[in-house]
């Protein structure tokens, strides 16, 4: 019997039968095949399967389907008192068994998804160090540098093609997190798998612990990361050269994504190493990508465009400048000038208007608005400059509680009957406002999203869901085109196409939304692979020729046969 062979970790092998069906050739037997998440079935391993592989007699005799299995899980994940165990609870779930747990966040998206991403997340993040049960992924710190290449050589893993590495310098809106960033790197990559198609032993989060600058954190003794300051300047960019270095060398075909990266580090390791590896930030990238579309639908929805909105970014971090860059190069897209855009972008930081007299880090620079366009104003302070831009779209990324009050709100509605009011800052206790609060002082008229997910606000008797604007509906395809594309860089153009598939599968399917519903993720992201896909080949980056020649149907019908779908496949005993 031919067949073609896939070897993909240390513990096993995919095999494809002559028949076209794939299958696994255990290279281990036994009580510790069902240790390996990967591998476990738990019930579900067959009379066959149980004989043959050496487990006759160490599991329950039921035989189950993944189906069944599924619904156990849920029961039990019902059964947990509140979001944080949840979140525990699927953790020890993926880390005994993949397959189920992958399965299980399939069938149940819209109510797991703020479980095992943000908001909950953000708690299990401030906790790792306490509900920390096993490892997963790879682990660099200031000990081990020294030896990366060796320390990727001991993941059991031969083909990866994504990797989430984060510093945890900047996690959400709530900081310097230290080692606890980790949960971050692994939340992503569950929603690469479950969202964006990337089998669950192509994905490799990484932490990259260069120390915290926490006091609290360093005087911890029950906290798991290494106990120093950070690295900074030349020290801090030698350690992410020799991550990137061995990185390379192990996973040549593999994409970075850059993640939780303080606002100075995000844009000078973005920009040090994009076109050294494939690699994008999803803080600068994916957010102003998730942002631009759900602001060119809610337009639509007004049966306006980009171009006659005057929108004020307050927040000047990493995602307020990738927001920034975005909108402005939306604005570019339906034919503004620089000077145009300039009188319709501004961006605040806590001191206010970004402006070109101001004294500012480097990467703002780029977001200040020439002095001379305000002269005359009363101030440059977050309400001066709606009333005096004429502000209709106001989009919050400082992740400060509270900020946009009853007054903010109302002077935007004074430029416009029905405005864009969008506080996105993650969790949930940053969010700028309420979507009820900014319903009730508008009467209904204000077109709401946000970061995290709300509950729909019922106002005088009407129904009102608030779209949430998710990085979810833009990395998971982005990466999976890239990686399908077998790009040698992630371009802006890419991402910019990612964004306009966005709106353009919401607008398609969901014409009186937003954002599509959370549980539309993965076939979101099959059209904004495609598109990834196409704008790659037009930058000239892709270096998968069997695409070159595809129309818009294969490369369709190319990216949903390639998704990686949770399933048991048969084991077959070749020795």
């Amino acid at each position: 019997m031919s067949h073609a062979y896939l070897p993909l970790t240390d513990h096993y092998d995919v095999k494809r039968g002559a028949d076209g069906h794939r299958y696994i050739r255990p290279l281990i037997k036994g009580f510790n095949l069902t240790r390996i998440p990967l591998l476990n079935k738990s019930t579900a391993f067959t009379e066959q399967e149980r004989e043959a592989l050496g487990l006759d007699g160490l599991l329950a005799p039921q035989v189950d389907t993944l189906e069944v299995l599924v619904e156990r899980a849920y029961r039990q994940f019902s059964k947990q008192p509140d979001p944080l165990e949840k979140h525990v609870y699927l953790r020890n779930l993926q880390d005994r068994n993949e397959v189920l747990f992958y399965a299980l966040l399939t069938a149940h998206i819209e109510e797991m998804l703020p479980i095992v991403y943000t908001p909950t997340v953000g708690e299990a993040v401030k906790r790792f160090s306490q509900i920390y049960r096993y490892p997963r992924g790879l682990t660099l710190s200031t000990r081990n540098i020294a030896r990366a290449h060796q320390a990727l050589a001991n993941v059991p893993l031969n083909d990866v093609r994504i990797i989430v590495a984060t510093d945890s310098s900047a996690i959400l809106g709530i900081g310097d997190q230290g080692f606890g960033g980790m949960a971050i790197s692994i939340g992503k990559l569950s929603l690469y798998t479950v969202g964006g198609g990337v089998g669950p032993d192509k994905t490799l989060p990484v932490e990259l612990d260069v120390g915290t600058g926490r006091e609290d954190l360093r005087a911890d003794p029950h906290y798991l990361g290494v106990k120093h300051e950070r690295l900074t300047g030349d020290e801090y960019l030698s350690f992410i050269d020799r991550f990137v270095e061995a990185t390379l060398k192990r996973y040549p075909r593999a994409i970075i994504q850059w993640e939780d990266f303080s606002k100075d580090a995000a844009f000078s390791v973005l920009e040090r190493y994009r076109r050294v590896v494939p690699s994008f930030n999803d803080d600068i990238q994916g957010t102003g990508a998730v942002v631009l579309a759900g602001v060119i639908n809610a337009c639509r929805l007004k049966a306006q465009t980009l171009g006659e909105q005057v929108v004020v970014i307050h927040g000047a971090g990493a995602g307020g400048a990738g927001v920034a860059a975005a909108i402005r190069e939306g604005m570019r897209r339906e034919g503004l000038s620089p000077d145009e855009i300039a009188r319709r972008v501004f961006v605040l930081d806590s001191r206010g208007l970004l402006t070109d007299d101001r004294v500012m880090e480097n990467y703002k620079r780029s977001l200040a608005t020439p002095q001379a366009l305000t002269t005359g104003w009363r101030g440059t302070d977050l309400l001066s400059v709606i009333q005096e831009a004429g502000a209709t779209v106001l989009l919050g990324l400082s992740g400060v509680p509270n900020t946009f009050s009853e007054e903010i709100v109302r002077a935007a509605q004074a430029n416009t009957p029905r405005p864009l009011v969008f506080p996105l800052s993650n969790p949930t206790a940053n969010c700028e406002a309420l979507p009820e609060d900014v319903l009730r002082w508008t009467d209904g008229q204000a077109m709401v999203c946000t970061g995290s997910p709300f509950a729909p606000v019922i106002l005088n008797g009407q129904t009102y869901e608030i779209g949430q604007g998710n990085n979810a509906f833009i990395f998971p395809g982005l990466g999976f085109g890239a990686i399908l594309a077998r790009v040698r860089e992630i371009t802006d153009e890419m991402v910019t196409e990612a964004a306009y598939a966005l709106a353009d599968y919401t607008a398609a399917h969901h014409p009186s939304r937003i954002y599509p519903p959370v549980g539309e993720l993965s076939k979101a992201s099959v059209h904004v692979a495609v598109a990834v896909i196409k704008q790659a080949l037009r930058d000239g980056v892709a270096t998968e020729f069997s695409i070159r020649r595809m129309d818009d149907a294969a490369l369709h019908e190319f990216v949903g046969r390639k998704f990686w779908q949770p399933r048991y496949l048969p084991f077959h005993d070749e020795a």
